[in-house]
């Protein structure tokens, strides 16, 4: 897993990448569904509700960013989001 972390534009993006089986193309929209859950024989048994992404984006989405997610089968998948940089009151 690596976190990586960059300020452009008045906002902070936050990714976070790994070396799992990664996620084909097709499946990715199906990733930010309620109850959307990929089936494949090797991650299917971790089990879950399928609204964590959904979740996510939600309170993403509800403080002016957004979120996706980047894969390549069989290689990893990177989940990014950007949200607004407020600046400090004194």
């Amino acid at each position: 897993i690596t976190l990586t972390t960059a300020l452009t534009d008045g906002h902070i993006k936050i990714s976070v990448r790994d070396t799992g089986i990664g996620i084909r193309g097709e499946d990715i929209p199906q990733l930010f569904r309620k109850f959307g859950q990929l089936e494949d024989g090797k991650s299917f048994s971790q089990g879950g509700t399928g609204l964590g992404l959904v979740i996510s984006r939600r309170i993403v989405e509800e403080h002016g960013g957004r979120i996706w997610t980047e894969s390549e089968f069989e290689k990893g998948s990177t989940f990014s989001f950007t949200l607004p940089v407020i600046p400090a009151h004194h």
